[in-house]
């Protein structure tokens, strides 16, 4: 890891995501000093913690297994950090029962912490490593052992947690939805390099290379040069050429973004409601494992669209093949215009 040089704002939800081998551990375990550095500096809260180790840097850090002592019970686990840095026990009482009500876990202090489900052990683990009164909280992959539904309901449980304590966070992980979801900014990190930080809306819109526009799956994104209000939540805009119904009761749309998963292909003008079709002609065609992706251009613009391998061999399609492309409403995403970039508390340079 290389060129990494970050800067958190106090009270901050940050997500650091990116590829399996990214980096993305090893720059949360240099940051809590699991790791020492050379070359580089990790300040917090306006002081170097370069040197530091661990265990006085007032960092919470839950690892992706969330390793819980087997042989303590789960109030015991919430209270470990407390213990060895000579709480008294009063204290240390009211420290974990107050932890285990902000997690929702106070009907299993006593429980064998092999007993739990995926989910309480996340958030046992989340209330252990908060106990300490840490200044930062790291978090690695701290869903993605979850099943989607438990995933779904703990991203909120983590935002509300977080709304609560205003400590400054930086989570980790692979999953686009789950960081857009959740992040007030993003760092997006790959092969150990730093590629762009920004607001969930910066990241998607304005990626900075083409790598950034890969991870995020390359979505189609068009300017869009006028803008009106049609009502019931909808507005009509000119995106080079192409007229868009977009779904959007805000300001001034200044950008659209569509998925090519969700530009549909089909060889005749199909029946309908006249709503996001054009008329395109194929220019490229890309295999994609079990897809094939088209690129066509419309009226000038080069949009493109994923057809599944299967159907594209039925359709016969090749380059220069004139196509209708349908935009799918619900698939398209809206951007009114550029957000503040702030400054931060935790600085970090690898």
């Amino acid at each position: 890891m290389k060129g990494v040089n970050l800067s958190l704002n106090s009270g901050e939800y940050f997500v650091v995501l990116g590829p399996s081998g990214a980096g993305k551990t090893v720059l949360l375990e240099c940051i809590a000093g699991l790791h020492r550095i050379k070359g580089g500096e990790i300040w917090i809260d306006g002081r170097d913690v370069t040197g530091l180790p661990p265990e006085h840097r007032q960092v919470g850090y839950v690892p992706q297994d969330y390793v819980l002592f087997p042989f303590l019970n789960v109030f015991e686990n919430i209270a470990f950090g407390l213990r060895q840095r000579g709480h008294p026990e009063p204290e240390i009482e009211r420290r974990v029962k107050a932890l285990a009500h902000l997690t929702g876990i106070s009907h299993l202090l006593h429980r064998d912490p092999r007993s739990l489900s995926g989910g309480e052990k996340q958030r046992v683990a989340l209330a252990r490593a908060l106990a300490p009164f840490p200044r930062v909280l790291l978090l690695d992959e701290p869903l993605s052992s979850l099943d989607l539904k438990t995933a779904k309901y703990l991203r909120m449980e983590l935002r509300r947690i977080h709304e609560e304590l205003k400590i400054t966070t930086i989570h980790v992980t692979h999953n686009q939805p789950e960081a857009e979801e959740m992040a007030d900014r993003i760092a997006i990190l790959n092969g150990g390099s730093l590629e762009q930080v920004g607001t969930p809306e910066e990241i998607f819109f304005y990626p900075k290379n083409e790598r950034v526009l890969e991870f995020i799956d390359a979505p189609n994104i068009l300017e869009c040069r006028a803008c009106r209000d049609i009502g019931q939540g909808l507005k009509e805009v000119d995106c080079n050429g192409m007229t868009l119904i977009v779904p959007h009761d805000g300001g001034r749309v200044s950008r659209i973004a569509v998925f090519p998963r969700d530009v549909y292909i089909s060889l005749s003008d199909p029946p309908g409601p006249r709503v996001n079709r054009f008329r395109g002609t194929v220019t490229d065609i890309e295999p994609w494992g079990g897809i094939v992706r088209l690129k066509v251009d419309v009226e000038g613009n080069r949009l493109m669209s994923e057809v599944p391998f299967d159907i594209f061999k039925a359709m016969d399609l090749r380059v220069g093949k004139e196509v209708s492309l349908i935009l799918k409403l619900r698939g398209i995403r809206v951007y009114e215009g550029e957000s503040d970039r702030n400054r931060g508390e935790v600085k970090a340079q690898l």
